[in-house]
């Protein structure tokens, strides 16, 4: 079964101090994310490309994607095989290289904690974690590594 989903949103450049991008300093690196019925998001580019650190950065947004999509994909794969979690943490990191003015990911690690109501099902939690990777859309449309090093603890 196919189906197409779409999704928006719109993107606002905020860092134009009076004299647009005159000069490599004269400008912010600084933006607004928004959808209908969401809180912005303040972003900008990373410190080490002159951005704002206070604010999300494009590496950071693609990282938290891959690790929300994880970890929901993980919670419907847990429920499916009757495993009750009752936490889940994630402590995502990813590199990127960058060569001349352009760069890439070179790999995403997910590092999920999750709990679980029943010590019998620590197992089955911990191997459920490569089901929840094949079906994350956004791991799935990512042309480097993406990486799990779970850990599964009960209550």
């Amino acid at each position: 079964m196919s189906a197409d989903h779409s999704f928006a949103l719109s993107i606002e450049w905020t860092g134009n101090r009076g004299t647009g991008t005159s000069g490599y300093r004269d400008y912010e690196r600084s933006g607004v994310v928004t959808a209908p019925g969401k809180e912005p998001i303040a972003s900008s580019s990373a410190r080490v490309f002159h951005g704002d650190e206070t604010r999300w950065n494009p590496e950071e947004l693609l990282i938290a994607a891959l690790a929300e999509c994880h970890m929901l994909s993980y919670l419907h794969t847990a429920l499916r095989n009757g495993v009750i979690v009752t936490a889940y943490t994630d402590d995502a990191t990813g590199t990127m290289v960058q060569e001349g003015n352009a760069g890439h990911f070179t790999e995403v690690t997910l590092r999920p904690r999750v709990t679980v109501a029943d010590p019998a099902q620590i197992e089955l939690a911990q191997r459920i974690h490569a089901e929840a990777a094949e079906n994350c859309f956004i791991a799935a449309s990512m042309n480097f590594p993406v990486l799990h090093e779970p850990i599964t603890v009960a209550d």
